[in-house]
């Protein structure tokens, strides 16, 4: 069995206005959904990115897949590298995930076309992903409530679709944030609670993490400003929220910064902005810049190289947990097959899924239920495209006329004095 043909298809999903220390959301998230197409019916699925840059590359490579065998992901490797070069860089506006490096652009662009090939070999031999990882190690994975403070809409939003029917409304306060929580948790049944912060002064995102302490006390909480601190602010918060965080995500830029504030902070430094490439764990990990690794398939080359980090991670005995952007249902799919299969992972992972309301291109979503999402033991990622939804979504794409995230620029249509700064505080 080879591959026919490769289609990639940009989408385009309503998103809420979600703050972030580089500026709020969009009203439309672009990803792209990939197809590996073998013949009788046969299709291996994967989910990536959907900026412009980005998707230049995964459509320069889909041709050079035709007659790959899905289990050669060797020769994937070769031959995305063979289009792609040695110096290509491609990093994203927001800068959220971190720096960018040749290295990092070539695992960005090979993850979905290996997630699609794990998926057609489970499929080919009957088994689940997971079973291709090394088998389960545990049937459900943990994810958590992902909170964010928010407008209650877009501002001067006419497009009905992609004002959204928005069931959490607005979030700028400790209140706000509280009892978006509830809801979210009342929904999906989480077990953990992570906080994006960098938006408000970090004073008043330290009284909402006592809020949502008070609110639920048998909860973890993690809190991620996303390097909008200084060290010397950093270090405060740390010292503040002592017992109250499991951990602290990215509080400042770089490496260097991290280890500083982690030689006292009393709880761990997570990351996904710092550790982000192989590139970066050799120093990350010697100058104990961080405790936690927020591994994500997505930029770290697919399951497989991310089980291999995972490895890494519990040599040096650092932690892991699971980082997400706003995504549709196959990178959740991808997501759980290989939490379900790493022993390493210690915290429940995000996502960004109750974000979405419902929007998704399979014909049955995965639910979240108790904070867990159980592994699928169907053959491959277990999920099934639906057609008409990624038609509908594609359309989307089409209409929306936005190419590239860009949560600055989006910020300074309603600010026009707005700043991203990193640190701001």
């Amino acid at each position: 069995m080879r591959v026919r043909e490769t289609v990639v298809t940009p989408v385009a999903f309503p998103d809420p206005p979600l703050l972030n220390s580089a500026g709020v959301h969009q009203p439309w998230a672009l990803r792209a959904i990939v197809e590996l197409r073998c013949g009788d019916g046969l299709v291996g699925l994967g989910e990536t990115y959907g900026d412009a840059a980005h998707l230049r590359l995964l459509r320069a490579v889909a041709p050079t897949l035709t007659g790959l065998d899905p289990f050669d992901t060797h020769g994937l490797l070769s031959r995305v590298r063979a289009v792609l070069g040695e110096d290509c860089d491609t990093p994203d506006r927001h800068g959220l995930t971190g720096g960018s490096s040749p290295q990092k652009t070539t695992l960005r662009v090979l993850s979905p076309f290996e997630v699609a090939c794990l998926d057609l070999q489970g499929q080919l031999i009957g088994r689940p992903v997971t079973d291709l990882l090394g088998g389960k190690v545990r049937d459900s994975v943990p994810y958590s409530a992902y909170l964010f403070h928010k407008w209650a809409a877009h501002p001067g939003a006419h497009d009905a679709q992609a004002a959204g029917a928005d069931p959490y409304g607005e979030a700028l306060d400790p209140d706000g944030i509280v009892a978006q929580a509830k809801r979210m948790i009342d929904t999906y049944g989480f077990r953990s609670i992570k906080l994006k912060g960098g938006v408000l002064p970090p004073d008043r995102e330290v009284e909402t993490v006592r809020a949502l302490r008070a609110a639920f006390p048998d909860h973890p909480l993690r809190l991620d400003p996303n390097a909008a601190w200084t060290v010397e602010t950093s270090h405060r918060v740390a010292a503040e929220t002592e017992g109250l965080l499991e951990y602290l995500e990215d509080p400042t830029p770089g490496i260097e910064g991290m280890a500083e504030v982690a030689g006292s902070a009393p709880m761990p430094l997570a990351t996904n902005m710092v550790v982000v490439s192989p590139d970066d764990v050799p120093r990350g990990f010697a100058e104990r810049a961080v405790g936690v690794v927020l591994a994500d398939h997505h930029y770290w080359g697919g399951l497989r190289r991310t089980a291999e980090l995972a490895g890494i991670c519990r040599t040096f005995g650092i932690g892991v947990s699971m980082h997400s952007n706003s995504h549709l249902g196959i990178s959740l799919a991808a997501m759980t097959h290989l939490g379900a299969a790493l022993p390493e992972l210690s915290y429940a992972a995000d996502t960004h899924t109750p974000w979405q309301y419902g929007v998704d291109v399979l014909t049955d979503p995965l639910p979240i239920t108790d904070g867990s999402v159980a592994v699928p033991d169907r053959p491959g990622l277990g999920v099934s495209l639906d057609p008409d939804a990624l038609a509908r979504l594609h359309e989307n794409y089409l209409r929306c006329g936005i190419r590239d995230r860009d949560d600055t620029a989006y910020m300074r249509r309603f600010d026009p004095s707005y700043r991203k700064r990193r640190p701001r505080w």
